[in-house]
């Protein structure tokens, strides 16, 4: 079986990250008659009542860039505020568009925001994303140090063992 290479994804209207990683997968899986595994990932941070969350991608505007985001986020948390974070990662799997019993895997990785950008590496909220533990935002990191920590490295390992029983 080849993999998809073309993008395909449908609008996200769920209200959580299952609810859209659900979506997506079936979309997928409907447009191809293939297997598919979707995700839905994002920042959640307490002190801004879960916010940017689902809407992660999209959370200074539509059209918005990494930067954009970054800079409201920055902007919302004043030094004074709880800067605890944490990237959340919903992975589904589907035999077929219509599987009635998905596979759903999880992951969360804790961590807080950074009061400005650090690194080079990574991609959306990385650079203000900073694990204590490791003394390093996400942008820091050696790649195979993130994907053994980060939420979607968990959530790959457990969905990796949960098709194993499947």
């Amino acid at each position: 079986m080849r993999p998809v290479t073309r993008t395909l994804s449908p609008p996200e209207t769920g209200t959580t990250f299952v609810e859209n990683a659900l979506l997506k997968a079936r979309y997928v899986a409907h447009a191809t008659g293939l297997p598919a595994i979707a995700d839905d990932s994002g920042l959640v941070v307490p002190a801004l009542d879960g916010a940017p969350g689902i809407h992660s991608a999209r959370f200074a505007g539509e059209d918005a860039d990494d930067d954009a985001n970054i800079a409201k986020l920055l902007r919302s948390l004043t030094p004074a505020l709880d800067r605890s974070a944490r990237f959340h990662c919903v992975l589904v799997a589907l035999e077929h568009g219509d599987d009635p019993a998905p596979l759903f895997a999880s992951g969360s990785w804790a961590g807080e925001i950074a009061l400005a950008p650090r690194g080079d590496g990574g991609f959306g909220y990385d650079p203000v994303f900073f694990d204590p533990a490791l003394r390093a935002t996400a942008a820091e990191l050696e790649p195979a140090t993130k994907n053994r920590v980060s939420h979607r490295g968990v959530a790959l390992r457990q969905l990796v063992e949960l098709l194993k029983n499947r």
